[in-house]
Order: structure tokens, then sequence, then C-alpha cells
């Protein structure tokens, strides 16, 4: 069979075992020749994967394809399952001659059933509840000592303002201590201090502050 395929093609064959090797044993490489539809498989690796072999005919995919005619770009990253339940991710590549005449299919089917069950596996094992009160997006505050999160916490809220501490207004402040207030900083012991130092008014105004926003919420 070899002494009758187009040169092309015979060059093309020790292209199959070594992206299959590449790829690993989940990766099956299909070298057709289109001029015999009934036995187009002149080059397999992995063909464990669909049951062919060489000499096996080309699929129902592959014939509807060669009926449409359309060869111009390939068709790459399609799905296809096998008749025994296996997913593939398939892709076939074009041949053609020093004119541009179609003369084979490249055709790589890799197996990604189990990739598919383990990327379930973990979509369910990360699923994680999204109406929360804590802003993911913000960063968690990890401190190895009770100031330096302190610290942090502070200073990530008033990054949020986006300006300095000099240009704040009392609005503004006040917001910010009802967002430190939120986020439970003044239960650790100092914070008042803390927060009436950072914000550079003293610590009666935090306590004004808190009066404030918390006669607003029971309002």
């Amino acid at each position: 069979m070899s002494k009758e395929l187009h040169p092309i093609l015979k060059g093309m064959i020790p292209l199959v075992d070594g992206i299959a090797s590449t790829f690993g044993k989940n990766c099956e490489v299909v070298l057709h020749d289109i001029r015999r539809p009934q036995s187009s498989v002149i080059a397999i690796a992995n063909g464990h994967i669909t049951g062919r072999s060489i000499g096996s005919p080309m699929t129902e995919y592959g014939l509807a394809t060669l009926r449409k005619g359309q060869f111009d770009k390939p068709i790459v990253n399609y799905r296809k399952k096998t008749k025994d339940g296996k997913f593939l991710k398939s892709s076939s590549l074009f041949i053609k001659d020093e004119k541009g005449k179609l003369i084979g299919f490249l055709c790589i089917n890799y197996d990604i059933s189990e990739l598919t069950i383990a990327r379930n596996i973990i979509n369910d094992f990360t699923n994680i509840i999204e109406d929360t009160d804590f802003d993911e997006d913000s960063g968690e505050s990890f401190g190895s000592t009770v100031n330096e999160m302190l610290s942090s916490i502070v200073n990530k809220t008033l990054e949020s303002v986006g300006k300095p501490v000099a240009f704040i207004s009392k609005e503004e402040k006040v917001n910010i201590v009802q967002t430190l207030d939120q986020k439970g900083v003044f239960l650790i012991k100092g914070a008042i201090d803390y927060v009436a130092k950072v914000l550079c008014v003293s610590r009666y105004t935090v306590y004004n502050y808190l009066d404030e926003i918390r006669e607003i919420i029971n309002e």
C-alpha cells in the first residue's frame, strides 16, 4: 500500500507516532488517504481509543466533511463520542498536494473522559456559596500578630477610599469607621486608639462616629 501513497502522505507517516508519543496513550492520531474512503486509514497510533487499525474506513464525520468540500481551515477542538462512551476532543487537519488539491486528513482524537470526570469532581469540590458578606476579591487579612492583622485591615480600607488621610472628609471618615466596625475591627483591644491615630482624630471622635453610625442603624 505504501508504494501507492502520495509522497506527501508517505512523508507524514512518522508524524503519527511522534505526535502520539508526545501526548501519551490517550491521544489517537490517524492519517487518512481520501482516495480510498472504504479503507482510508494508512497510519494510526493508539488505535485502542476508537478500536481502529490500518485499513479501517473513514468515519461518518470524515465522509460528511469530504462531501461538504470545505477545506480552507482545519477543524479543531470539536467534541465526539465513541460507541463505548468515550468523550473525545478532536481535530481534523487537511493535507493538500503542491497544487492545493486535498489528498488526506490528519486527525487527532484525545480521550478526555478521565479529565471530564476529574473536572466534575474539582468543580464540585471547589463550589462555594456566592451569597456571603465577605468580599473575596479584597483578599483575606492574615497576620502573624494582632497588630499586623489590624494594620492590614485598616490599610486596605483606607486604600479603597483612594486619597490621603489629609484629604478625607468627615463623612468619608465616618464611612471608614462604619466599614471597620462591620469587619469587627473594634472587637480588638486597642483598635479605637489605632484607628484614631491613622485618621488623625481623637479616640473620642471615633466613639462619636460609632454612636452616629449606630443611631442611623437604629432609626
